[in-house]
């Protein structure tokens, strides 16, 4: 009898162990395609929850509120409860603790990197193939309420960034690149005419000329004690642009890691060399690149182009005083390349993903939703507010975007000129545009690739040397922090999410000590009974 019970109490706890386990199971998993049901059950009622992203920018808030309100006027069966993040590192946190609990949005608005890593959870992700082609529910499906785009009227290059081992998993939302802000005023003032295209050399050669100071340490080009030519916000993309243009090795389209090669060794020595001026420096060193252009203490600022409402003498946005604004010309070009003939730049922008749950009709509403984010209504509404672009040939080709661009300058907040020209430089390059990798890991590669660039800028403002031995340390430190010899390949097919999120963590942790609780109050109840036979 003794042993019976012992024995049911073993049992149960190794039970328990287990789906501790699974619970907690944060990297290993599989995709299965997802059936279509062959009609929307009209008659039932659905509730989704959006995941979004949005900071300041209320307009854009206001158009997410609108679309859901289009939307639920559509198909008033389906509520869609949006949720708001301040960046996406917050969302891609909480997706992946959501993973572990079981209990992930309906609709996430995310980067395709984030998603590689989301698809190591078990089912999590919805194929998208199926659903796109489906002549019913699809893209331009006859079985729609609203007009949505056809998958050829999805801008290409934009939907192959959604493909993740030849399948795909979410629809592109905006799309943007990244521009180089200019101070023409002070580029003509140093003697230099600027350029249809701007090069690498030409930048490093205005920037050191910017440096020169008077007799008081003022610096003669502004006035001022403080100038900063060149100001790059997103040293990953600085990296990782570099090496595109230079034929250089990034990462495999499988996740063999390539970025430690001789190009990135010599890029970093220049970067070594201008930091050491003082006329180079990132955002993460030094701030927002729009603030000290704004000011007059830069000439060249690197962003993305939907951050174009930021940059210029009559930017609608700013975060210096009035006092402190500068009066200058304000120019868009092209990042700078290695070869202007042949000029490469990254495509960047989020996209709309569908997780998985156990009800179909549940998932076919999701779709529904997420399609309609594509409609000319919200794309068109969506691009306006920045320097985004809409992903769709059926928006960008229609009346009223066309309108949009043709009046840029009219003003400085709808059309604002350096919001539109911004907008234009994607529209005009986007078969000069590419997109990196993705897989699992892909997303620690990129952050790998702009941690070399911080790490040298922040090693010559510190006054060490930056030489052979110091590349190879830095090359063995970030390979080391960011799992790099973890990553693709060789991860042997294990997918890895690495560390949970502390609120994952939190709550796995109290699912175990609620376990070892019950676990202990069996036992004692096993010997009340034994006591009492």
């Amino acid at each position: 009898m003794k042993t019976t019970h012992t024995k049911k109490i073993a049992a149960l706890f190794f039970v328990l162990l287990a789906l501790s386990m699974l619970t907690g199971c944060h990297g290993r998993g599989g995709q299965v395609t997802f059936s279509i049901p062959g009609q929307f059950d009209t008659s039932r009622q659905y509730e989704i929850t959006f995941w979004a992203k949005n900071d300041t920018n209320k307009t854009q808030t206001d158009i997410y509120k609108k679309a859901i309100t289009d939307f639920q006027a559509l198909y008033p069966n389906i509520t869609v409860n949006l949720r708001l993040y301040t960046d996406y590192g917050k969302i891609y946190n909480d997706v992946i603790t959501n993973i572990a609990t079981d209990t992930t949005p309906n609709v996430c608005i995310t980067y395709p990197d984030h998603i590689a890593t989301y698809l190591t959870g078990n089912s999590t992700v919805v194929p998208l193939d199926g659903l796109i082609a489906d002549p019913r529910y699809g893209l331009g499906g006859s079985g729609l309420l609203f007009d949505s785009p056809a998958q050829e009227e999805i801008i290409d290059p934009f939907l192959r960034e959604c493909s993740l081992n030849g399948q795909t998993y979410a629809l592109p939302f905006m799309r943007s690149t990244e521009a180089c802000y200019i101070n023409k005023t002070y580029v003509e003032k140093l003697g230099y005419t600027l350029p249809d295209t701007l090069t690498w050399d030409f930048i490093w050669e205005v920037s050191e000329a910017a440096m020169a100071k008077d007799a008081n340490g003022n610096y003669l080009i502004n006035g001022q004690s403080v100038m900063i030519p060149f100001i790059y916000k997103s040293t990953d993309n600085m990296m990782i642009q570099y090496l595109k243009q230079n034929d250089a090795g990034y990462a495999s389209a499988n996740g063999e890691i390539q970025l430690f090669n001789d190009t990135t060794t010599r890029f970093l020595y220049t970067v070594a060399e201008h930091a050491k001026s003082g006329a180079f420096s990132t955002f993460k060193i030094s701030s927002y690149p729009a603030n000290f252009m704004n000011a007059g203490q830069c000439i060249f600022a690197v962003d993305s182009t939907a951050g174009a409402t930021w940059m210029g003498t009559d930017a609608p946005l700013t975060d210096i005083s009035e006092e402190a604004l500068v009066d200058f010309e304000t120019e868009v070009r092209m990042i700078p390349q290695s070869d202007p003939q042949h000029p490469q730049m990254i495509s960047q922008g989020p996209s709309v993903c569908v997780f998985n749950k156990t009800d179909p009709q549940e998932v076919l509403a999701s779709w529904l939703f997420t399609q309609y984010l594509l409609t000319n209504e919200v794309q068109i509404a969506y691009s306006r507010t920045e320097g985004y672009v809409p992903v769709t040939s059926k928006a960008q080709n229609s009346s009223e975007y066309q309108d949009y661009l043709s009046r840029c300058g009219e003003d400085n907040s709808l059309y604002y000129d350096v919001k539109i020209k911004a907008s234009r430089l994607l529209l005009e390059h986007v078969e000069d545009t590419f997109v990196t990798p993705v897989f699992n890991g892909s997303a620690s590669l990129r952050s790998a690739s702009g941690q070399l660039v911080e790490e040298v800028t922040k090693a010559v403002r510190r006054k060490k040397e930056v030489n052979d031995v110091f590349i190879a340390d830095l090359y063995e430190d970030v390979t080391s922090l960011y799992h790099l010899n973890e990553s693709g390949p060789a991860s042997s097919g294990k997918a890895d999410l690495g560390p949970l999120p502390p609120t994952a963590v939190a709550l796995l942790s109290s699912l175990a000590v609620a376990w070892i609780f019950i676990l202990l109050y069996l036992i004692r109840q096993g010997m009340k009974k034994k006591r009492n036979s």
